[in-house]
């Protein structure tokens, strides 16, 4: 769980760092692949043209051409109409004086406003234009600073002076609707019976709105010029009860024109606001999830991914945690589907991350256990090895023994020294299957060490004298020099017998006929030291370094012929680390080797256990 939640931490931050731009592109993509089911618009949009401005002589003449048809318009009993125009200075004053008489006809105008460079305040249109208009509104549109796409507007902006202007659609919304004034909340604005929710635009703290852009050409869009050819029932069939919005579309005048999430070019400012107007009229509002919801969506899947490679078994595992990337990947459309706005970028990234580290941490533990398992596997078949390897020789002289018994008639005397062999050979092999049991349990821990006093210099004489036969074979010298005193340590006598025998027969095993094995023991610094030197085969440093591994056999080893597991050295190494002590090796290839047990002494008298007994 702590690497799940350090990847949810990890991408939740690279959400929130790298992960805007993401959003929108998917933003974009569902807008464009899902559009909203609307109804009939409810404005339209007056369009001040190309070819409008032809026949009007350029904007310096455009006032009195849009008085006409404004008087013509207004005959037909729109809504509201909102004109997107900036009316600020004065051009020509007859053309000024017509356009205030064809103002002063309509009674729901709205007129825009901006504000100065300096943002110090706002420039209002012409007191002739402004008597006549009960509403101003501001239009401006802001891009998204990482690629300039307009998705929201500002319905409010302030100046320094803190006089706000709210948006020109949202001013056009209130009139059409005879509401004197938005209700507002920190979560929404309030026009007669329509909710409007707000979202941050980025820009301090100005309340914004996602503008629903209808596919192109759902706005009906009239040219100013062809206004003036219709006749009154074709105008009224066109204005009558409906917003109309007022603007340049000319290709060589329009001062805004802005990318939207359509991707069909640039969108002229009037139709932006159009659009936004037909956001609010329709109920057409997108509103963005809390980021609570996209938190806990996050850790729910953040669980589920952990769960998956928890529970299912094998490539289940795998399948799950594509389910839940699956999941996350949907979930953005779902919601948007329901007019919803949830983030891509940070499921997404929780989702893929968390089900990543949880893959990579069950694949690592699957290796794990199977490596577990194949080691005790492996564990078993050493011991099984072992178990065969060492007792065949007692086995063998049981064996012999018992056929000799029953094949021949024997004298007394000679079936008395088989059945002596016999017992002997048996007691052997049961101490080495009780060493055996021994080490292992030692080694996991179930069982304690004795706590006895072994002499030291009886202990090295009783192994010398059972591997002084195998010598004799080989016609090898097997010398134990005078121990000074007799020291004593404390433990376990039958493990620490079967080290000292180990480490000889191993002296003897590798070393040529004619040579001498040498054992030695003495006390040095509050450790007794037995010492196992041989002229054997010998060993370079690197072999040295592994010789205590389970099965590991040097290369001369394996080429000398001589029978071996190469577990030996291993149990003898537990058994005296068991006992606190350790093993020096010095060897030298081609010039024998020099294996010495280093154990604590005893430091108190502790009854053997001869003398218990």
């Amino acid at each position: 769980m702590g690497l799940l939640a350090a990847s949810f931490v990890v991408a939740v931050a690279a959400s929130w760092m790298f992960g805007r731009q993401l959003d929108n592109y998917t933003y974009d993509y569902m807008f464009q692949r899902m559009p909203p089911k609307a109804g009939a618009p409810q404005s339209v949009i007056l369009a001040i043209d190309d070819a409008t401005l032809r026949d009007a002589g350029g904007m310096g003449h455009i006032r009195g051409a849009l008085a006409a048809g404004l008087r013509r318009i207004a005959a037909a009993k729109p809504k509201v109409i909102a004109v997107d125009i900036i009316l600020a200075d004065q051009v020509d004053p007859r053309e000024d004086a017509q356009l205030a008489d064809a103002f002063r006809v309509i009674p729901n105008l709205v007129l825009d406003c901006e504000m100065d460079p300096a943002g110090t305040q706002w420039e209002d249109p012409l007191p002739a234009f402004l008597q006549s208009a009960p509403a101003l509104g501001q239009v401006y549109a802001d891009p998204d600073p990482g690629d300039s796409v307009t998705r929201a507007i500002p319905l409010e902006k302030v100046d320094t002076h803190h006089h706000r202007r709210w948006a020109l659609s949202l001013e056009a919304f209130r009139v059409s609707r005879g509401v004197p004034r938005p209700i507002e909340s920190p979560t929404d604005l309030q026009v007669g019976d329509t909710i409007i929710p707000v979202v941050g635009t980025g820009t301090g703290h100005i309340r914004g709105m996602r503008v629903r852009y209808l596919p192109a050409d759902t706005i009906p869009r009239v040219s100013l010029q062809r206004v003036r050819a219709l006749d009154d029932s074709a105008i009224a069939s066109l204005f009558a009860g409906k917003a109309v919005f007022v603007g340049v579309t000319a290709m060589t005048e329009v001062r805004d024109r802005l990318f939207t999430p359509l991707a069909n070019g640039q969108t002229p400012g009037i139709m932006i606001h159009a659009s936004a107007f037909e956001t609010m009229a329709q109920g057409l509002f997108l509103t963005d999830v809390e980021f609570t919801w996209l938190a806990l969506f996050s850790i729910v899947l953040l669980v589920a991914a952990g769960l998956a490679f928890r529970w299912l078994p094998g490539w289940w595992a795998y399948l799950g945690g594509s389910v839940v990337m699956l999941a996350s990947a949907a979930a953005p459309f779902i919601f948007f589907a329901h007019s919803r706005v949830f983030s891509f970028a940070t499921p997404t990234a929780v989702a893929g991350l968390a089900t990543m580290t949880a893959a990579v941490y069950y694949h690592l533990v699957v290796r794990r256990n199977l490596r577990i398992e194949q080691t005790s596997r492996e564990r078993y078949q050493q011991a099984m090895h072992f178990v065969t390897h060492e007792m065949r020789t007692p086995l063998s002289a049981i064996q012999g023994s018992s056929e000799l018994i029953s094949r021949y008639n024997l004298s007394e005397e000679k079936r008395h020294q088989i059945a002596l062999l016999i017992n002997t050979e048996s007691k052997r092999l049961a101490r080495m299957v009780e060493i055996f049991l021994n080490v292992e349990r030692l080694s996991a821990g179930q069982m304690e060490l004795k706590r006895e006093a072994i002499p030291v210099r009886q202990m090295v004489e009783v192994c010398v004298d059972r591997v002084r036969p195998l010598g004799e074979r080989k016609h090898i010298g097997i010398t134990l020099q005078p121990i000074p005193e007799d020291p004593n340590i404390t433990g376990d006598r039958e493990l620490m017998e079967y080290a000292c025998y180990n480490l000889l027969t191993n002296a003897v095993k590798y070393s040529p006929q004619r040579t001498e094995v040498t054992v030695a023991a003495w006390k040095d610094d509050g450790h007794i030291r037995i010492a196992v030197k041989d002229q054997g085969i010998g060993m370079d440093q690197k072999e040295v370094k592994q010789i205590f591994q389970k099965f590991y056999r040097t290369k001369k080893a394996e080429e000398s012929g001589e029978a071996g597991t190469g577990i030996g050295l291993s149990i003898v190494q537990q058994i005296v680390e068991q006992h606190g002590g350790r093993i020096e090796v010095t060897s030298q290839p081609g010039s024998g080797s020099c294996f010495t047990l280093v154990v604590p002494a005893a430091h108190a008298a502790v009854p053997t256990a001869a003398e218990r007994s």
